[in-house]
């Protein structure tokens, strides 16, 4: 295996202590002290196999995911999206041995059924074994951690955890905002190699400010702000524009966010070099207006998954052709089986967690997460997802949930969600539904919707049919209805 991820970025840190490793609102640390913070972190987690933490756009998210990856305890990513359903399903299936949050999001996890402790990474008690006292003396275990800066224990009290490529280093979720989520499973090897592939791919040089605007519980961003430290970067955590005009590099966006950017009339900031971006496809249109905003940068949108890492990237404006998502990465395979897309590379996850242990993960080194695409030469097209999942602002969104919540409340009668384009979040969902007499007017179904759904899945319209089109067989005519929904939308 390469090197590590903590390993990378503890050596980086060590060469520039007094660089600055992370900007965040109202706080920013340099290597020095980032690093120390890692330690003392991953000291407390000794004898656990996992820890559970609920990141945001702060100094000691990245502290807490760091210090685990460097415990060699893996990381139970969880995001701000889940339902009380979901995140006790996810908690009993990972069994982490605490949950790390920052203040800010302890009432959250109140609300959304956690009643447990909650720690921050600073607040984890220590669980570092007592130091041998002189003179048969006993030195009591620390209970919790002091506020300011401390030198670390001697090496010999607290030995650099072992790692290997099989360890486990995280357990993230799969996006969807409806549904029950999938726990997938990433070792270390798969993230050393995705960042030796990064490292080709992308010039991140120490010195440079990579801006990571989105909440770090999406993984793009994470894999972002750790990308910038393994380089000797400084992450910077604010919102883009504040990360722009600060002086930032490199942005790690999303179509949604870019756009943003955009519509804000501001800049240009000619020192942005390059520009990262995934999630849903980005048309020409909004990369040709970033590049007003951005003159100098490349622009760069891949496609790729959880579970897949990098899978293709195209470059500049994109192709003509809206589904093509671009060149595969060096060392990424691809095969189109039945009109699905399989995928083969050194990249990949290892498994969902199951309450049966790991299943579901490559075959014979194949995988694929259902996408249905075509593959000229080493361009690879997309043609949408199996059970039509829509993509909004880089979250799943899957109809079917949405169908299920809108006819679950008084007098709908039938439902059905279809995803509309989007300039700024890629797709939304909208909803068709058949309703009796006395049922609740449309503006009242949504806000029903926003109590039993997250807030991605609530549809941005919902118009009230006498019936739903459907074809000759019976089934719902989605393209009619997207059709229709799109006139009433716009009209």
């Amino acid at each position: 295996m390469t090197e590590p991820l903590a390993a990378r970025i503890l050596r980086e840190g060590a060469a520039r202590p007094a660089a600055v490793a992370v900007r965040a609102a109202g706080e920013e640390v340099v290597f020095g002290e980032f690093l120390h913070r890692v330690r003392r972190f991953s000291g407390a987690l000794a004898g656990m196999r996992r820890v559970a933490v609920l990141p945001t756009s702060d100094v000691e998210s990245l502290v807490a995911v760091v210090g685990a990856m460097h415990a060699g305890v893996s990381v139970v990513l969880l995001h701000r999206h889940l339902t009380p359903a979901h995140l006790s399903h996810a908690l009993t299936l990972a069994r982490p041995g605490a949950l790390i949050a920052a203040p800010s999001q302890h009432r959250r996890l109140r609300r959304m059924g956690y009643a447990g402790e909650i720690h921050t990474a600073a607040s984890l008690p220590s669980r570092i074994p007592p130091l041998a006292a002189p003179l048969g003396r006993t030195v009591p275990a620390r209970t919790t951690f002091p506020s300011g800066p401390e030198p670390p224990p001697p090496r010999s009290a607290r030995p650099e955890p072992r790692v290997t490529p099989q360890t486990e280093l995280l357990i993230g979720l799969t996006s969807g905002t409806t549904g029950t989520p999938k726990l997938f499973v990433r070792d270390q090897a798969s993230w050393s190699t995705t960042l030796d592939r990064s490292d080709r791919t992308f010039h991140i040089t120490p010195g440079d400010i990579v801006a990571t605007p989105g909440t770090q519980d999406h993984t793009h961003f994470l894999y972002g702000a750790l990308h910038a430290l393994t380089r000797g970067a400084t992450a910077d955590l604010r919102p883009a524009l504040t990360a722009l005009e600060a002086g930032a590099t490199h942005l790690y966006t999303v179509p949604a966010i870019a756009w943003d950017v955009v519509r804000a009339n501001t800049g240009p900031f000619p020192q942005v070099r390059e520009v990262l971006s995934s999630a849903a496809r980005w048309p020409r249109s909004g990369r040709a207006a970033l590049r007003e905003v951005l003159p100098n940068a490349e622009i760069t949108h891949f496609y790729g998954a959880s579970e897949l890492s990098f899978v293709a990237r195209d470059s500049g404006l994109g192709a003509d052709d809206d589904t093509a998502a671009g060149e595969l990465f060096d060392g990424v395979d691809a095969e189109i089986r039945d009109g699905l897309v399989y995928i083969r590379s050194d990249m990949l996850f290892t498994g969902y967690l199951t309450e049966h242990g790991i299943s579901g993960g490559p075959e014979h080194g194949w995988c694929t997460v259902g996408d249905r695409g075509a593959l000229h030469g080493r361009t690879l097209h997309l043609h949408g997802r199996v059970g039509e999942t829509l993509i909004r602002g880089g979250l799943n969104v899957e109809p079917a949930e949405v169908e299920s919540a809108l006819t679950a409340l008084p007098g709908v009668l039938e439902a059905a969600c279809v995803a509309l384009p989007d300039p700024r979040m890629g797709e939304v969902p909208a909803a068709a539904v058949v309703v009796t007499a006395n049922a609740p007017a449309a503006a009242e179904l949504r806000a029903r919707l926003r109590d039993i759904l997250p807030a991605p899945a609530v549809p941005v319209h919902i118009l009230r049919l006498d019936a739903l089109p459907r074809t000759p067989r019976g089934k719902i005519d989605r393209g009619a209805l997207r059709t229709l929904l799109a006139e009433h939308r716009t009209g």
